[in-house]
């Protein structure tokens, strides 16, 4: 596949991701208006948002697998078209039962994105993993912060706030059939021969039982980083208007300031893992700084240490470090990359139902704690990857120590 072909199959998997980031926070950034419709309130709104964790537990890991079957574009199509219709039936529920319904769908779609997308990336750019899976990031992001400023748009010009939804479904539809243009490579394509490759880089002594372990602990820093920035997507908005006393235009700036920081944090990230830095170690750093960024934002409810700190939460938890995780893990079983996809992001699916039932529980009582509770999150994400670094330095052969660069 010449550069040409894998630029135009790239953008069209990069795509479907600035929707999904708009769809990440789309729920809560219109959450008055949906309570109203459904007769609740933002507990029931965020009982809703956490229906997208179940769609992505149900089918994830399933789909994963068979992805290294069937192929990437089957459920790449698949993915879109369960958006569209979650788009589409959010508005159409007349109820917290339907909307349920269709949140679980809205997961489910996620999920088929997910069992294709990052496969079909790491196959395209077999020595560029981490970057082009950190570019998903980079797009979702996006969403992310196009979505808030639409909405206050439409809000301050008294505009119907369902052409949100609408306009997601649109774009989906345009790139579903874009989709059908573009190529593929070969499923589960291996790196180049000089390309790393943890599966051979521990001892051999124990050297299975090492692969699972880093496994197991990576599949926990998937659910703790997804937690850490998802939480701050969904609550930094009502946090921002309930503990620090903005109003809603100031405290949805908030959330744009934590998505301009997380496309900064990607092309930051890109920059030193591909030349600076190697990916454990950045992924060391970047949840340690998390960690500290979080609890400053807790200690200290003012306006200026929460502008500062979600546009750094948004450089270091949202920066692309998830997706570096996957990478390593990937590379530790190079020939199931689907698999290891529905794994990895099962791990992420559970923190995006769970989160929204744990938060959505504090907020009856204090939305000041909701922040405590993601320092509390971090510090599993600092634990998993110092355990990560620690384990490989211990395990590898001294000759491989520059396995983990790119």
């Amino acid at each position: 596949m010449d550069k040409r072909e894998r630029f135009k199959t790239s953008i069209c998997l990069y795509m479907n991701y600035l929707v999904h980031g708009m769809g990440i926070v789309i729920l809560a950034q219109s959450m008055f208006e949906l309570g109203q419709k459904w007769n609740v309130g933002n507990a029931g709104v965020s009982m809703v948002i956490s229906s997208l964790g179940i769609g992505r537990l149900l089918v994830l890991y399933v789909s994963g697998n068979l992805s290294d079957k069937f192929g990437r574009r089957l459920f790449i199509k698949l993915g879109i078209i369960t958006y569209v219709f979650f788009f589409v039936g959010i508005l159409l529920s007349r109820n917290i039962v339907e909307a349920y319904f269709f949140g679980i769908l809205g997961g489910m779609a996620n999920s088929f994105l997910d069992s294709g997308t990052y496969p079909a990336l790491m196959e395209l750019y077999p020595t560029k993993q981490a970057s082009a899976n950190i570019m998903i990031k980079a797009f979702a992001s996006i969403g992310e912060l196009v979505l808030p400023i639409l909405v206050a748009l439409f809000s301050s010009i008294q505009v119907w706030y369902g052409w949100s939804f609408i306009l997601c479904a649109t774009i989906l539809i345009v790139n579903f059939f874009g989709l059908k243009k573009v190529k593929f490579p070969a499923v589960n394509k291996v790196a180049d021969a000089d390309e790393p490759d943890l599966s051979k880089v521990a001892s051999s002594k124990g050297n299975n039982y090492t692969r699972i372990f880093l496994g197991v602990v990576l599949t926990i820093f998937g659910y703790a980083s997804m937690a850490t920035f998802y939480l701050i997507s969904q609550w930094m908005t009502e946090y921002g208007r309930a503990v620090i006393n903005l109003n809603m235009t100031h405290a949805r700036l908030l959330v744009s300031l934590y998505s301009v920081g997380s496309i900064i944090g990607v092309l930051i990230t890109v920059l030193l893992v591909e030349r600076v830095i190697k990916p454990i170690w950045f992924m060391v750093f970047d949840t340690i700084a998390s960690l500290l960024i979080l609890f400053a934002i807790s200690a200290v409810p003012t306006f200026s240490v929460a502008t500062v700190g979600s546009f750094l939460i948004g450089i270091t938890a949202a920066g692309g470090v998830m997706q570096i995780g996957l990478t390593e893990m990937g590379k530790l079983f190079p020939a199931e990359k689907g698999k290891i996809t529905g794994i990895y992001y099962t791990a992420s699916g559970l923190a995006s139902f769970t989160i929204p039932v744990i938060t959505g529980i504090i907020s009856k009582n204090s939305f000041h704690n909701i922040l405590w509770f993601d320092v509390i999150i971090a510090l599993v994400g600092v634990f998993c990857s110092l355990t990560l670094l620690i384990v490989t330095k211990l395990n590898f052969k001294p000759e491989q120590k520059s396995v983990t660069e790119e």
